[in-house]
C-alpha cells in the first residue's frame, strides 16, 4: 500500500488552513499515528471492502450510490490509486450512475449520492478525467436549495434531494462537495449554504434569527442541531422549546466554515469550538449516543484537521492528541473480517457494514503523522 496522503480538507479550497503536523522534531513529542500501526488496520479493511465489492464495482447498491462514493472516496484518501481494481470498479459504477442533468443517482438521495461521488471523483481527477462530471454535477447541486426567500429558515440549505427538507447534514455534504468540484467559497450556493448552517447553530442573534435559539442552554450553546425548525415532530426539540446540539453536525458545521474560508474569530467558529472543548469525546455521538457514530468519527476528523490544533485542549485543558485517540476508538471497534458495525443504528444505516466501514476508513486517513 502507497502512504497516506492527506485527503481531507478534500476541497483544494482549505489549503490554507492545513496545519504542519509534528513529525519527530528534536525535543518535541510526535504527534498521530505511524504509517507501521496504521496500515494493519488499513489493509484488514480493504480486504473486507474486497470481499463485499459487487460484480458492477458497487457497495450496497440498494441504496444507491452513496456507500460507492464514501467507499471510493475514503480508499484514495489512504493512498489506493484510481487504477487499482476495487477503485477502478468503483469509478466505473459511479460514472454509470451519471444523469444528464449532472446529478449522480438512482432514484433517491440525489443531493447526498451526487455529493459523495464528487468527492469520489475529485480524488481521482487526475489529468482532468473528470472535470465535465465535476461541473456538471456541481451545476446539479446547486439547484436543490430553495432560495426563494431569505427570511425562510429552510433557505440555501439542502436535503436528500430538491424539494425535500433541508437539514446540516445535507448542506455539510453540499458545501464541501461544491468546493471540491471547483465552486468558489464567495459563489452564492456556499454563502446562502452557510446562511443555512447558521440556522442551525444554537446561537442567537446576527447568524440565527430562530426564536429558539434563544432559549439554548449552557450545555447546547454553541454547537449546531439537525434541523433549524421548532416544529413538534423535531426529535431533537427539548422540552423548553430548544433544540438540542448535536456531535456529528456540530463538528460538520465547523468544518464547512473552515472549509468555506470564514475566520477562526468568527462567532459561528468560535462557538462551535467552544461547544467542542466542553464535549470532546470518541466514545459516542454526542447528543446521539450511539447512533451514527463512525458518521461522527469522520467528521471530527475533518474538523480537527481544519482547525488545526496538533493536540486540542478540551474546557478542562487536557490536550488530546486527536489523532492517536481516533484511531484507539477505531481499531478496537474494528471487526475480525476488518469491517466495522454499528449494530443496530438504522437512523444512520450503519448497521450496515459498507457503510460504517466506509466512514471508518475515511477517519482513519487523518490520523498519520507527518502527513499533509
Amino acid at each position: 500500500m502507497t502512504s497516506l496522503r492527506l485527503c481531507g480538507l478534500m476541497m483544494g479550497a482549505t489549503v490554507g488552513l492545513l496545519l504542519t503536523l509534528a513529525t519527530a522534531q528534536p525535543g518535541q513529542e510526535k504527534v498521530g499515528v505511524s504509517t507501521k500501526e496504521l496500515r494493519p488496520v488499513l489493509d484488514k479493511a480493504v480486504a473486507y471492502l474486497k470481499t463485499s465489492q459487487k460484480a458492477d464495482g458497487s457497495f450496497s447498491p440498494k441504496f444507491g450510490p452513496g456507500i460507492t462514493g464514501i467507499v471510493v472516496a475514503g480508499l484514495l484518501c489512504c493512498g489506493h490509486g484510481p487504477d487499482e481494481p476495487v477503485v477502478a470498479k468503483g469509478l466505473k459504477y459511479l460514472e454509470s450512475r451519471v444523469k444528464d442533468d449532472g446529478g449522480v443517482y438512482d432514484k433517491g438521495l440525489a443531493n447526498y449520492t451526487t455529493s459523495v461521488a464528487i468527492m469520489a471523483f475529485h480524488e481521482a481527477n487526475k489529468g482532468g478525467k473528470y472535470d465535465t462530471i465535476l461541473k456538471n454535477a456541481a451545476a446539479f447541486l446547486k439547484g436543490i436549495p430553495d432560495t426563494s426567500n431569505p427570511k425562510d429558515p429552510k433557505f440555501g440549505g439542502a436535503g436528500y434531494g430538491k424539494g425535500d427538507r433541508p437539514d446540516a447534514s445535507n448542506t455539510n455534504f453540499t458545501i464541501e462537495a461544491l468546493l471540491a468540484a471547483g465552486v468558489p467559497k464567495d459563489d452564492p450556493a456556499i454563502q446562502n449554504a452557510l446562511k443555512f448552517i447558521g440556522r442551525c447553530q444554537n446561537l442567537p442573534g446576527e447568524f440565527n434569527d430562530q426564536p429558539w435559539a434563544k432559549k439554548a442552554d449552557k450545555d447546547n450553546i454553541g454547537g449546531i442541531t439537525y434541523l433549524p425548525f421548532d416544529a413538534d415532530d423535531n426529535q431533537h426539540k427539548l422540552p423548553d422549546g430548544g433544540l438540542r446540539s448535536l456531535g456529528g453536525m456540530t463538528y460538520g458545521g465547523l468544518k464547512s466554515f473552515l472549509y468555506a474560508g470564514v475566520a477562526k474569530d468568527d462567532p459561528r467558529v468560535k462557538a462551535a469550538v467552544n461547544w467542542i472543548r466542553n464535549h470532546y469525546t470518541l466514545d459516542e455521538n454526542p447528543g446521539m449516543g450511539q447512533k451514527g457514530l463512525y458518521y461522527y468519527h469522520h467528521t471530527f476528523a475533518k474538523a480537527m484537521q481544519a482547525w488545526g490544533e496538533n493536540r486540542f485542549a478540551d474546557a478542562k485543558g487536557t490536550k488530546h492528541d486527536w489523532r492517536r485517540e481516533l484511531f484507539e476508538a477505531l481499531q478496537k471497534r474494528q471487526g475480525e473480517n476488518g469491517s466495522w458495525m454499528n449494530k443496530g443504528d438504522r437512523t444512520f444505516m450503519e448497521e450496515n457494514p459498507d457503510l460504517a466501514t466506509a466512514f471508518a476508513v475515511l477517519a482513519l486517513s487523518y490520523c498519520e503523522a507527518g502527513k499533509r
